[in-house]
């Protein structure tokens, strides 16, 4: 029989015969956070209310199903219950995270977050596809509005900026992807973008035939190199463009503050370090500079 849900609303309770059904496929769609539990556990007694207080308060945000252990052993052996409570979550058929006892409500909370977009997330989520289906002001009032729901969501504030950069708006973009704090996992990105909004400046008003035939016709001309490979950056020609900033390194380094160096640095995080390009380019920049 399939599980039904309770009065309480978002919380089921589930059996050997339709936990597959129930948590494995139901988690394809929302997450699941099973609880073991069994009615002579004290603790069980104490982390249930919690987890179906909250299942109530996140509004469907995920399923909470309950598993008696000692009604359904087979489960329970299944996925290596030894003590309870123990929840266990799952997302996407697969189990996504767990932990052992009745733990107080804050780790409970803190645990859900990390299983559970919140709407800041789901702000997020929808404007990238407002973005990749070419709508950027619907994207950007989707990005807008999960910072207003969570200043510090970082990936929104990226996109963000890549969406304004993308419009043109390079003094706005960059302003924000300035603000994101040195140490944190996504200020790589935002550096990578910062790059490119300088690529974007120094091609400005020119054209790639123009260019080429004023390093042709000077081979150390410093700024028609740099444009140059400006140029290449912004058309993701990342080779051609570090061909360039190694001549400007080569005849001028210190030309834009070192920018051509810098410049290499930045299409090396765009690219990712690690790629066979990166090492190949980055023992170039070196002969050059040692």
């Amino acid at each position: 029989m399939d599980a039904t849900i309770t009065a309480t609303n978002y919380v089921i309770d589930v059996t050997d015969q339709n936990f597959a059904s129930e948590v494995l496929e139901r988690s394809k769609t929302v997450p699941v956070v099973v609880d073991f539990w069994a009615a002579w556990c004290g603790p069980c007694r104490m982390l249930g209310p919690v987890l179906e207080r909250l299942a109530q308060e996140y509004q469907g945000g995920f399923i909470l199903a309950k598993l008696d252990v000692d009604q359904n052993q087979d489960t329970a052996r299944r996925y290596g219950v030894q003590g309870i409570p123990a929840v266990k979550a799952f997302r996407d058929g697969q189990m996504a995270g767990e932990f052992t006892g009745a733990l107080p409500e804050p780790q409970v909370r803190k645990f859900l977050e990390g299983l559970v977009p919140s709407e800041a997330d789901l702000l997020a989520k929808q404007g990238y596809e407002w973005e990749v289906s070419d709508q950027p002001a619907m994207a950007e009032a989707n990005y807008r509005a999960a910072l207003e729901k969570k200043p510090d969501h970082y990936p929104a504030q990226i996109a963000l900026g890549r969406v304004l950069l993308g419009q043109g708006r390079v003094d706005e973009g960059v302003a924000l992807l300035e603000s994101i704090p040195q140490g944190i996992s996504e200020r790589g990105v935002a550096d990578a973008l910062l790059a490119t909004a300088q690529f974007q400046k120094f091609a400005a008003g020119h054209t790639e035939a123009d260019l080429l035939a004023k390093v042709e016709a000077d081979p150390r001309d410093a700024a028609s190199h740099y444009a140059l490979g400006s140029l290449y950056a912004t058309r993701q020609k990342y080779t051609q463009a570090m061909d360039q900033f190694l001549e400007v390194v080569r005849f001028n380094r210190k030309y834009n503050d070192d920018g051509a160096r810098k410049a290499m640095l930045a299409i090396f995080t765009i690219i990712g370090e690690g790629q066979p390009v990166v090492r190949e380019y980055r023992q170039k920049l070196a002969n050059l500079l040692f």
